[in-house]
């Protein structure tokens, strides 16, 4: 489970470093498609595992958890690869080697580029940044 500390610290360094496009969030009103076909970028979180790493001190272990930030990429289809390459680059500048809000990111992956970018009027684009997160508990 993707501790919601991790969430909140991510969403605050996209509202204040990017603007190129709007961010939609899971389970909100914002969480459909634009009825203008407008470009958006969504924010998930498809994996992380926990692992205890100190002992002896019940109450105030440190925890760390390990997983992915994976931001996907929604551009026009039909317009080329510049502007989600573009964007690409600018969030994995905004996340790579990067360490806020007790977070720490690592390298990026490669925007994926497939035959599966293709989506109705959308061509997506994904790629996902690992992160840690330590906590006490």
């Amino acid at each position: 489970m993707t501790q919601r500390s991790v969430m909140k610290a991510v969403a605050d360094r996209l509202e204040t470093g990017w603007n190129s496009a709007p961010i939609i969030g899971a389970n909100t009103r914002k969480a459909v498609t634009p009825p203008d076909g407008s470009p958006y970028v969504l924010v998930h979180y498809p994996y992380n595992t926990a692992r205890q790493l100190t002992f002896g001190a019940p109450g105030a272990n440190v925890w760390r958890e390990e997983g992915g930030i994976r931001f996907v990429l929604n551009v026009r289809r039909g317009a080329g690869l510049d502007q989600g390459f573009q964007w690409a680059e600018e969030i994995a500048r905004l996340f790579r080697g990067k360490e806020f809000d007790g977070v720490q990111t690592f390298a990026p992956t490669s925007p994926v580029i497939d035959d599966d970018n293709d989506d109705g009027a959308y061509f997506v684009m994904s790629f996902v940044v690992p992160y840690q997160f330590d906590l006490i508990g």
